[in-house]
């Protein structure tokens, strides 16, 4: 859809390459600013921070350009706006707030997330996590584990679905419910491991199988039907080879696997 472009008349430099920043990462309206160095340290951390960026331990910042369009973040991460945006709760009415509140619990999510919306530049707070930026179109429904969600655009709906089975809630280690995000747009999410250690399992066919040992999945497509099961047919076997249960994931889908 094209929007009429609305100027801006704050001006920052938060786009502008620096000798200690840059923007290494674009998403929609979101674009992700890397501090390479910290060059605001003190001589007594010095040494621990240099050492820290060679690990790629580094300040990461989430930046959303809006032109007349909105994002929806978690709760409290917001840092500074400008421009004409304007925020609110993606709260409709009483139903959905009772609704959300259901879904936060189960969840542990933040039931209200702000909604910024107008022409403007919003940067959401630093943090050491890194950041993946998911085109939701392309996941059929995207199964995320709790506190990865960190923004996503207003086009993305996100709703709470339960397992297939008690089994792989209660023996899984994934919980009963979890956050999904459907429709359209780029969803940002906070990683525990750098995209570069993410293992991508892609599986093409209804009877496509994937076992796991262990919660190691971070995210998958709904699509997927997850069990926990043996890892051999008889408990004996199981037993004896060490592994026990396993997280299984059935059809077509996709898989984002963390190595540790």
């Amino acid at each position: 859809m094209n929007r009429k472009r609305i100027e801006i008349m704050v001006k920052t430099n938060i786009m502008k390459s620096t000798s200690c920043r840059g923007i290494v990462e674009t998403a929609g309206c979101f674009s992700l600013l890397e501090y390479s160095r910290d060059i605001s340290t003190n001589t007594a951390q010095a040494a621990q921070q240099y050492y820290a960026a060679q690990m790629n331990v580094r300040k990461r910042q989430v930046v959303a350009t809006l032109n007349d369009n909105g994002v929806i973040v978690q709760a409290g991460a917001m840092q500074w706006f400008s421009g004409a945006i304007e925020a609110a709760t993606n709260i409709s009415g009483v139903g959905d707030f009772a609704k959300k509140l259901i879904g936060g619990k189960v969840t542990g999510e933040s039931a209200v997330k702000p909604r910024y919306q107008g022409t403007g530049t919003l940067v959401l707070e630093p943090t050491y996590k890194h950041i993946l930026f998911e085109d939701v179109s392309q996941w059929n429904g995207l199964v995320i584990e709790d506190s990865l969600f960190y923004a996503c655009e207003d086009t993305v709906e996100m709703k709470v679905v339960a397992r297939n089975t008690i089994s792989s809630a209660a023996l899984g280690g994934e919980g009963l419910f979890n956050n999904c995000l459907f429709g359209k747009g780029v969803a940002v999410l906070e990683s525990p491991v750098p995209r570069d250690e993410l293992i991508v399992m892609e599986l093409t066919e209804p009877n496509d199988v994937v076992k796991i040992d262990g919660n190691m999945a971070i995210a998958w497509s709904n699509s997927l039907k997850f069990t926990v099961e043996r890892t051999t047919k008889s408990l004996i076997g199981s037993a004896a080879s060490g592994e026990g249960l396993v997280n299984v994931y059935r059809g077509a889908g996709k898989i984002l696997m963390a190595p540790v």
